[in-house]
């Protein structure tokens, strides 16, 4: 997700602006689900879990707001 949101510094449009973050969106999203298995399996522990999935969660929130203003614009 990092990467694809530091692709965005390369945007063509306002268009592009929004997909690249978009798909940003959805691999924080993906993460986030990822996450939650490593949780249910025990495979993290739960204080593991809740702090990157906090983390992950305030990300999600960031790049959603950023993506709505752009959208009103079009």
């Amino acid at each position: 997700m990092g990467a694809d949101v530091h692709e965005v510094v390369n945007a063509q449009s306002k268009a592009d602006f929004i997909h690249k973050l978009s798909i940003s969106q959805k691999e924080c999203d993906e993460s986030m689900y990822w996450l939650e298995i490593l949780n249910e399996t025990n495979y993290i522990s739960k204080v593991e879990f809740e702090s990157i999935h906090q983390q992950c969660s305030e990300i999600l929130k960031i790049i959603k707001s950023i993506i709505i203003t752009p959208k009103k614009n079009l």
